[in-house]
């Protein structure tokens, strides 16, 4: 939006003297002393911290109101609450403008850009300081800022934008411009507020996709597309922990459904129709073409031997981890058996008897019957998601299953578990782990989530803003909650990994 109170607000005068030391990602608040997301006030260049840390930002503005209004006559209050300042502020690590009393992120600047004189002074400071997301190594992977609990949003970004064959599909779309006249070419914030329905989720992902793969010293703002996430998808509104795993579930289903009306004004290359039996729901975008799979669904009736089949398309696999695993042990017991990615997957497809509770309705018995289910993959994606079910209902809560899954790095077999293996190619059942989102603490309403990424044969470690080179020992430690991998391209069938 464009804000009314930047002439009143920025100060003109910008020198090196004004600012802290160090680069301004890495400023501390001034109350707190805390470097985790630091906003300086364009009245005072004061440093404090965001509302989603201690909230020091805020409470700087709103002291500066409670002097203004507090105790004066109506004129005197209208007279100097039109002259108050400490209303606008900056993100020390993207440079966003935000004013508190629009409440909005600001797009524009004063007569004489005094907004981007303050930004130019901050990139300078920036340039000649260290670094502080682990060195020149690790530029080449940008970060994200925490918009208030996002993490969740970062997480899945980050991994998706490390699925080369994802993320370029979308970099190499054509911008294009949601509005015209005045705004054309402007980058819009769509907020709340603001009743527009001319937002793109395909065009506000193409752009932060570009972004992170342009690299730099500083994180990316994701604020336009988290946004337009507000306003198509009303269950991520506010700033409370969400899933990652059901919000990566929404982007997609919303970007294949936005690509399938093409939404973005973009001709997009033919993509390889499913079989028949796919829904036609799912069938012709890059959603689909990369994350999309068939699983075959036998039921067969104990009572007469009938069996059911269907086929159900799935864009990723949810995985029980076996009840075996779950048990936590005390100190002096021996450890256990380690829980695999193998024992999960095995444990999804196993034969199975239907509980009361699922009781199958048999059409030659006409009622419904005990019986068995088993699930077979009939196709496999180009990209298969794996994700991990740790999170489940108690009587009166939801805990987290918090037991270590192994996971291979390179060489996932899936032929085990293919209905007809033999017709299918030695490369096409063989996957690589490209990307894997991780939840810290207890709960799903809480904790954080994080992301480990390939990229370029390196793995980095996502988290928010900060991105660290990591080693390959790093990552086959962590408690993964979704795992991401990539179809074998090579023809060749090198050793798999060892481990399961």
């Amino acid at each position: 939006m464009e804000c009314p109170h930047l002439n009143s607000n920025v100060c003109i005068t910008i020198d090196s003297s004004s600012f802290p030391h160090g680069s301004p990602s890495s400023w501390c608040c001034s109350v707190c002393r805390s470097n985790k997301s630091p906003w300086v006030c364009l009245t005072c260049l004061n440093v404090h911290c965001g509302r989603y840390v201690n909230a020091h930002a805020k409470q700087h503005y709103e002291d500066s109101q409670s002097q203004v209004t507090g105790g004066a006559g109506q004129k005197r209050c209208e007279e100097q609450e039109k002259n108050a300042q400490h209303l606008v502020c900056m993100d020390c690590s993207s440079y966003s403008l935000f004013c508190y009393r629009c409440d909005d992120f600001v797009v524009n600047d004063t007569k004489l850009g005094h907004v981007q004189k303050v930004r130019d002074r901050m990139t300078l400071q920036s340039m000649v300081s260290p670094s502080s997301q682990g060195g020149a190594s690790a530029l080449s992977a940008m970060g994200l800022r925490n918009l208030g609990n996002t993490c969740f949003m970062n997480a899945i970004l980050q991994s998706l934008s490390n699925i080369q064959q994802f993320s370029c599909y979308f970099m190499e779309l054509p911008a294009v411009a949601l509005r015209s006249g005045k705004t054309a070419g402007r980058r819009m914030y769509h907020t709340r507020s603001q009743g527009d329905t001319s937002v793109s989720l395909v065009e506000e992902l193409r752009k932060t996709l570009c972004y992170l793969w342009q690299g730099g010293p500083t994180a990316f703002s994701p604020d336009s597309l988290f946004y337009v996430v507000w306003k198509i998808m009303p269950s991520f509104r506010g700033y409370q922990q969400q899933d990652a795993h059901e919000f990566m579930r929404y982007l997609l289903d919303h970007l294949h459904r936005e690509l399938q009306g093409g939404l973005n004004g973009a001709k997009h290359p033919a993509l390889p129709v499913p079989p028949d039996s796919v829904k036609c729901s799912i069938c012709s975008t890059v959603v689909t073409s990369i994350f999309g799979g068939v699983l075959q669904n036998e039921v067969n009736c104990l009572i007469c031997g009938t069996e059911s089949r269907k086929f159900d398309p799935f864009l990723d696999l949810s995985l029980d981890i076996p009840n075996q695993f779950r048990h936590k042990r005390a100190k002096d017991q021996e450890p256990g058996p380690t829980c695999t990615l193998r024992d999960c997957l095995c444990s999804f497809t196993d034969l199975e008897e239907l509980d009361q509770a699922e009781l199958y309705m048999c059409h030659r018995c006409k009622k419904r019957q005990k019986s068995t289910k088993k699930f077979w993959v009939q196709k496999l994606p180009k990209v298969l998601c794996l994700h991990l079910k740790r999170f489940h209902w108690t009587s009166y809560l939801r805990n987290k299953v918090t037991t270590y899954v192994e996971f291979p790095l390179r060489g996932l077999d899936m032929r085990g578990y293919l209905l007809q293996p033999e017709e299918a190619l030695p490369d096409r059942w063989l996957y690589d782990l490209v990307a894997v989102v991780v939840h810290h603490g207890s709960g799903v309403g809480s904790g954080h989530y994080t992301a480990y990424g390939k990229r370029e044969g390196r793995w980095y470690h996502f988290n928010d803003s900060t991105v660290t080179l990591t080693e390959e020992e790093t990552v086959v430690k962590a408690k993964a909650y979704i795992l991401f991998y990539t179809e074998r391209s090579d023809k060749t069938t090198p050793e798999t990994d060892t481990r399961r």
